[in-house]
């Protein structure tokens, strides 16, 4: 069962998501619907989280590499720097692109849900694409979020703002949890983390 905007708050209320915005926001200034914002906080039946100003990495080319995901080379990724102007602040992702970032909020998924995350419509009218990720029951930590810009122009990605769109799905018990199982990916930090085997 897909779960709604009253249980999302009764769990955050427990520590499933910190920071928490328990309302959607799409103005820093709603009185005045000034200073928009790309939404992020509760909605109807999701939540959607902001993307991290700590870090955002980008692939490049390094002659005579290839990629390989049981010997990843952390040289292939360059940080992107932090951008501001009166739109807020925000890195750039060039054209034909792929990028690293990592969520805002912090993530302790109950033991019977699992969560789907989903990229915003927002970004894919520009060409950018959000991985879509699983946060397994159990799971905990800062998710590392993986965009693809499939367009010919850069395109700007906004720190502290809305980025993806999770939805929390419950399931019957299941016999081993991904903390139980110990997971490669448990306890991420508030900064990318790299593939692992």
């Amino acid at each position: 069962m897909l779960k709604n905007d009253h249980w999302i708050n009764e769990q955050a209320a427990g520590g499933m998501l910190e920071p928490f915005q328990p309302t959607l926001v799409r103005h820093l200034d709603p009185e005045a619907r000034s200073g928009p914002v790309l939404s992020f906080g509760c909605s109807s039946y999701g939540y959607d989280l902001r993307l991290s100003p700590k870090e955002f990495l980008i692939f490049r080319h390094v002659p005579g590499t290839v990629m390989n995901p049981k010997r990843f080379n952390p040289a292939n990724l360059e940080p992107a720097p932090m951008h501001s102007d009166e739109d807020g602040d925000y890195f750039i992702l060039p054209a034909h692109s792929y990028g690293l970032g990592v969520a805002l909020e912090k993530m302790k998924v109950p033991s019977n849900i699992t969560v789907i995350c989903l990229g915003k419509s927002t970004y894919a009218r520009l060409g950018i694409i959000v991985n879509t990720t699983p946060a397994e029951a159990g799971w905990e930590g800062h998710l590392t979020l993986e965009f693809s810009n499939s367009s010919g122009a850069d395109c700007r990605i906004y720190a502290s703002e809305g980025i993806c769109q999770l939805l929390f799905f419950e399931g019957d018990p299941c016999a081993t949890t991904y903390n139980d199982r110990q997971g490669k990916y448990q306890h991420q930090p508030e900064r990318v983390t790299l593939a692992k085997v």
